[in-house]
């Protein structure tokens, strides 16, 4: 039982050691993430202008309508 005790002492001993070497070192255990850079805003084309494709709608499901065009 004394030699058991022993062995769980050395080992705990050893691991403050251990994590004491490392924290005096400064070696993080896990590195920060780095911040995301903002995407630029997308620039829409006419193709992807809600209204524009409205627009072609109403146009196409009312050709003689003055106000389409």
């Amino acid at each position: 039982m004394l030699k058991f005790l022993l062995v769980v002492i050395l080992v705990a001993i050893a691991i403050y050691l251990t994590t004491r070497a490392i924290q005096r070192r400064g070696v993080a255990p896990m590195p920060r993430p780095r911040p995301r850079r903002p995407e630029p805003p997308r620039v829409l084309g006419p193709d992807d202008d809600p209204d524009f494709l409205r627009d072609l709608d109403r146009k196409r499901k009312h050709p003689e309508d003055p106000d389409a065009g």
